[in-house]
């Protein structure tokens, strides 16, 4: 009856978000729609992959952080290849988190918001399941 179409992150600087969603997990601009009185942007990222969608929502006239309250969310992401997924977050400064015993680890974005990054079923080690 239902079926997962998109989430939700809310960003104070869309261009740096876009930069960082691109670099970081390869997701592109699928759609967007701006307000007409021009309060607020939103951009719809697309894996490429499956349908799922990474709404970003930047309302034009907000300057302060967003509070994020315990961080008791999170979006997560399956890497293919779990070494090299790493190298990049290393590179990019961005791994907040890491948990070697799931196999697990958390990036930061721009705005706070973590996002789990988990091996493929194929490339999982030793039990390392989420």
């Amino acid at each position: 009856m239902f079926s997962f179409n998109h989430f939700n992150f809310n960003v104070l600087d869309l261009e740096r978000s876009l930069k960082f969603y691109d670099e970081a997990f390869g997701l592109k601009p699928v759609r967007e729609k701006e307000a007409a009185d021009g309060s607020f942007k939103l951009v719809f990222l697309g894996d490429g992959v499956t349908d799922f969608q990474l709404e970003l929502t930047y309302l034009t006239e907000r300057t302060e952080s967003y509070d994020l309250g315990e961080q008791e969310f999170h979006l997560a992401f399956v890497a293919e290849d779990m070494e090299k997924a790493h190298a990049l977050h290393e590179k990019m400064g961005c791994i907040c988190f890491e948990n070697p015993q799931m196999g697990i680890y958390f990036v930061t974005d721009p705005d706070g918001y973590w996002i789990e990054v988990i091996p493929s079923r194929n490339s999982a080690k030793d039990g390392a399941k989420h």
